[in-house]
């Protein structure tokens, strides 16, 4: 199931702090600061996607994330080489090595993950 991009962007909030109070979510957000109903809605249809619990402490509730940052970024990353790529990671590949201004110190680094994936898959 996919987040909204507001979703996302509350999300991220809950990701970074693990767990959090909805007036730490408020404090987080920059000025104008959306209004509690907002957030309070945000939330109750991100727990209706199964990607927000909660814990009652006293009569605050306490939100966490049900779904690793990982997990949900990937299944999206998967989506989008299954439809842009024709399910070709090496075309995916290919096209963001090709594509995107990496500097040649980025693309080392990447190279290294690669290497040490590789050998990692060896063993």
């Amino acid at each position: 199931m996919k987040l909204t991009d507001t979703e996302e962007q509350l999300m991220d909030l809950i990701w970074e702090h693990g767990h959090i109070f909805m007036k730490d979510i408020i404090e987080s957000y920059p000025e104008p600061k959306p209004a509690p109903t907002t957030i309070a809605t945000l939330l109750k249809r991100m727990q209706n996607k199964g990607f927000v619990g909660y814990k009652l402490m006293g009569n605050s509730r306490q939100y966490y994330p049900l779904v690793k940052k990982s997990a949900y970024f990937s299944k999206h990353v998967n989506g989008l080489i299954n439809n842009f790529f024709g399910n070709s990671p090496m075309q995916f590949a290919s096209f963001f090595t090709t594509e995107t201004d990496l500097t040649a110190k980025e693309l080392e680094d990447l190279k290294k993950i690669i290497d040490n994936e590789i050998k990692r898959k060896k063993q």
